[in-house]
């Protein structure tokens, strides 16, 4: 048996074997950006890399953060007596965190590496008995939001309990760099810089950036790495009209007119996620669509960030397991979470955004080499001419560049 306790050559190889097997049994392969990403961890970089949805970034940053936890041989006698986290993953979302802890378990289970690189989630969510748990044995890496970090960066203890970080991975930078909860997670950065004794590595992940030097350099000083994939994600982007033309009206929002058409459509679907731009109207649409169709019942369901803990995780873990074939929901979806068997997506009116089109897009085909498919439903006649608009963008891979906050001193006060 090989003792994960060194780090040895041995234990290295026998972490090799087992990403090896992970692929393997997938049918997959690491693909170049992948291997480029380890390469750049183990040199001890920092950066951002930047792919398309459903290609392996988790994979990327995660296994890669582990090869190199291996090759540390020194630490200083600090670090080897604090009891706190290797690696800090950060995301914008609580709806994320629980997906990001399956993703990050995968790779290990029923392996002896599971416990050595154990992952646990600090979120607003989690209860005090966790906290408590945690406090006792922190886990190797721990899933987290810009807000708990915070939270924790308070705490008397902060320099004993992230003492030990070497790793920071801030997931779906592209949600959090053009907001205050940014420039937040910048602070919290450069506090860790500041007060560890090593500055630990960071990485951004992203499928949907325009400018990418600018929103690596946001959060990395100095030169960032920037790692891309050489595959583009396929999209292709639909526009679901009425029979006659005439039935959509010039101004509005809820679009329930196109409520038959959308059912229609959907017969012919086997999973889809339905996006709206707001609860309320998440709310309406699902209701419209029941009525429409009431043999649906059971096999419809809806998802926003009001409702109540237990009965999001249900619906998410239904869709996962094939159990539910459509799903009308907000942003509560629009990131991280892996839905294998969703065919294709819906928007209800126009997304407000190329990159949010591309992100949502990406809920479908959500695996290396799949499609993705989304169709846009207006909600009045001038949203026909945003989704052309935005197909043709799609198309020409043009996105918003999105630029941070300047000086936000309402932020530096908190």
């Amino acid at each position: 048996m090989i003792d994960l306790s060194k780090s040895s050559e041995e234990s290295f190889s026998a972490f090799k074997a087992c990403v090896d097997h992970y692929f393997a049994a997938r049918g997959w392969k690491p693909l170049a950006f992948q291997r480029e990403t380890w390469r750049a961890i183990a040199q001890g970089q920092s950066g951002l890399v930047h792919a398309p949805t459903g290609m392996g970034k988790t994979q990327a940053l995660w296994l890669g953060a582990c090869m190199q936890s291996l090759r540390f041989h020194k630490r200083s006698k600090a670090a080897s007596t604090l009891n706190g986290p290797t690696l800090l993953w950060l995301t914008p979302m609580r709806a994320l965190a629980s997906d990001s802890l399956s993703a990050l378990r995968e790779p290990f289970i029923d392996t002896l590496w599971a416990s050595r690189f154990d992952v646990g989630m600090r979120t607003g969510d989690s209860t005090s008995a966790e906290r408590q748990r945690q406090a006792r044995r922190w886990p190797f890496a721990l899933i987290t939001t810009p807000e708990s970090l915070h939270l924790m960066l308070s705490r008397a203890d902060a320099t004993s309990v992230l003492g030990r970080v070497r790793f920071v991975m801030v997931d779906e930078w592209h949600e959090l760099i053009g907001s205050k909860r940014g420039v937040m997670l910048q602070l919290a950065l450069a506090w860790l810089r500041q007060q560890l004794e090593y500055a630990p590595q960071v990485w951004a992940l992203s499928a949907s950036l325009g400018d990418l030097e600018a929103a690596a350099s946001a959060l990395i000083p100095g030169k960032p790495r920037m790692i891309t994939s050489s595959k583009p994600k396929s999209i292709q982007v639909h526009c679901l009209l009425p029979q006659a033309s005439s039935r959509l009206a010039w101004a509005g929002h809820l679009g329930l007119s196109m409520c038959e058409p959308l059912a229609q459509y959907l017969d012919q679907s086997k999973s889809a996620l339905v996006f709206t731009n707001t609860r309320s109207q998440a709310e309406l649409w699902y209701q419209a669509l029941l009525e429409a169709r009431p043999q649906w019942a059971g096999r419809i369901a809806l998802h926003h960030a009001s409702l109540d803990l237990s009965v999001r995780r249900w619906v998410e873990q239904a869709l996962k397991a094939g159990q539910l074939s459509l799903v009308v929901c907000t942003s509560s979806l629009d990131l991280g979470v892996d839905f294998l068997p969703v065919e294709e997506v819906i928007q209800i009116g126009s997304p407000k955004g190329v990159a949010r089109l591309i992100q949502r897009a990406g809920r479908s085909g959500h695996q290396p080499g799949a499609i993705a498919k989304i169709t846009i439903v207006p909600t009045h006649a001038l949203e026909v001419v945003e989704a052309a608009a935005a197909a043709k963008a799609v198309k020409a891979g043009e996105l918003e560049s999105r630029t941070p906050p300047q000086r936000p001193m309402d932020v530096l006060a908190q």
